[in-house]
């Protein structure tokens, strides 16, 4: 959250209804900051795998810390660790350092490093979704030697389907900002599933709508099941 910018969205002030309601729809896994998972989780634990989410960042650099360690993952009991990483602009490389960093630690416990990673524009420091700029992210992910990488999506089907085939690594989408409408999130989650990615690790646009539930067995019928958005949201009760 510490990247929103929005203050604290509804979604996020109650987490543990949040969290109720979304393990309740079974998704593949949760990522959460290691104070919710010590704090929250335990109900959850062994029923839906956990990622600890490592990074305390924003894309201005006025954030750039590391609240948690692949140590600590094991010791809380989650199933891999994320870590964030900016690219584009002056501190592309201590971005690149700190996720090299956290694959090295990883390593000696088979601990899955998923990265979030996302390339910025080096004018203003906005999140890029140019497909050159991802394709470049992507790769960089992968040269430090992450497990899965998570980019955003460009837009387009075809420039998306080429930066996955190219990825040496399991590419998933980022969720993106939140959508106007739940079924707008979720045409652009049946592209990302057109273009060949793996999946995506959605925020906003599962516990920033109503019915928290059931948005995430909608994402899940597009992701998994290949539904359009419109007939994936009647299955889900929508």
């Amino acid at each position: 959250f510490i990247g929103y910018g929005e203050g604290m969205p509804e979604g996020l002030r109650r987490m543990r209804s949040t969290l109720r309601d979304i393990v309740a729809a079974r998704p593949d896994a949760v990522t959460m900051h290691k104070g919710m998972l010590a704090a929250a989780w335990a109900p959850y634990a062994g029923v839906v795998p956990a990622i600890l989410q490592s990074s305390l960042v924003r894309p201005d650099d006025s954030a750039f810390e590391q609240g948690a360690t692949p140590e600590e993952a094991i010791r809380l009991g989650a199933d891999a660790i994320a870590v964030v990483g900016y690219v584009r602009g002056e501190s592309e490389a201590a971005n690149l350092r700190v996720v090299a960093e956290c694959v090295r630690q990883a390593a000696p416990y088979d601990l899955p490093v998923i990265c979030h990673i996302y390339p910025r524009d080096a004018h203003d420091l906005s999140i890029s979704f140019r497909p050159e700029d991802i394709a470049w992210a992507a790769r960089c992910a992968a040269e430090c030697g992450v497990d899965v990488i998570k980019v955003p999506y460009c837009g387009d089907v075809r420039a998306y389907a080429e930066i996955v085939a190219d990825a040496p690594a399991p590419v998933v989408a980022a969720g993106g900002p939140r959508a106007q409408t739940l079924e707008a999130a979720l045409q652009m989650m049946a592209e990302v599933v057109a273009s060949g990615a793996r999946g995506a690790t959605i925020g906003r646009n599962v516990w920033g709508f109503p019915k928290i539930t059931a948005n995430v067995c909608a994402f899940k019928a597009v992701i998994h099941d290949g539904l359009q958005p419109q007939e994936a949201m009647r299955q889900a009760g929508l």
